[in-house]
């Protein structure tokens, strides 16, 4: 089946290239890669043309990280999709091919698997492992969620139930996984393995005051759901990626 892999990108002239690099390297047969570019100015449009042969690119204004992720769902053709983000990379070069066979044998709808955050310099240095675990949905009520990068959803299910909702900062990602597995039942398969390097610094993680931030939009995931956590859900979230450092 055709995957559609989707990067958003501004001023990312310093990584963006290491992410095309990994995605082009794939060797599943039937890849559409797309680059939504929110009008770079540091050199990410002259990289993007090196390699417009490959992938399909267009650089305009958007309103933030999930406007420019939805702008990139409506040009994705794709079966099955994912998100990387400019400055991340697949781990090895069967990514792809792992997740289809998992799609087509499991008959999967949606998929998950592990992530490594890694020194933004230095790309071999691990500094947290994230194991997402065995899939089951009251997980989520113990503030549980899957790895957003590496998570694969099959494009009828945006569709069916939405793109991301522009109006969140840095937790479109967490609504949308809660609104799609939790709220309507999705299946999700999980991948025992590390798909993506992630380079460390997330808009979520960056500072006390984004963490606060983040913990406000987690809370507004769930109601504008018509959902109900637990007491502790969004407490537990943040605390749970304690162990991630550990491991």
């Amino acid at each position: 089946m055709k995957i559609s892999v989707i990067t958003i990108s501004f001023n990312s002239a310093a990584t963006i290239e290491s992410t095309i690099a990994s995605v082009l390297a794939q060797d599943h047969p039937d890849i559409e890669y797309i680059v939504k570019d929110g009008g770079s100015k540091d050199g990410t449009l002259e990289i993007l043309k090196k390699y417009e042969s490959r992938i399909k690119w267009i650089s305009q204004a958007d309103k933030g990280i999930y406007d420019a992720m939805n702008q990139g769902l409506e040009m994705a053709t794709g079966e099955v999709i994912g998100l990387l983000n400019s400055d991340d990379f697949y781990a090895t070069n069967d990514v792809l091919s792992t997740v289809n066979r998992i799609f087509e044998t499991q008959n999967a709808e949606s998929l998950y698997a592990d992530l490594q955050y890694v020194d933004y310099q230095d790309t071999t240095k691990v500094i947290r492992n994230w194991q997402a675990k065995e899939y089951d949905k009251s997980n989520f009520l113990k503030g549980w969620m899957p790895p957003h990068p590496t998570f694969f959803l099959k494009r009828s299910h945006y569709d069916k139930y939405g793109f991301f909702n522009p109006e969140f900062r840095s937790a479109g990602d967490y609504e949308l996984m809660l609104r799609m597995l939790f709220k309507n039942n999705i299946p999700a398969s999980y991948l025992p393995k590390t798909i993506i390097k992630m380079r460390a610094g997330g808009v979520s993680n960056v500072s006390l005051k984004n963490r606060i931030w983040a913990n406000k939009e987690d809370r507004r995931a769930w109601k504008i759901n018509g959902i109900k956590p637990k007491w502790y859900t969004l407490w537990w979230k943040p605390l749970s990626k304690v162990f991630q450092w550990v491991k």
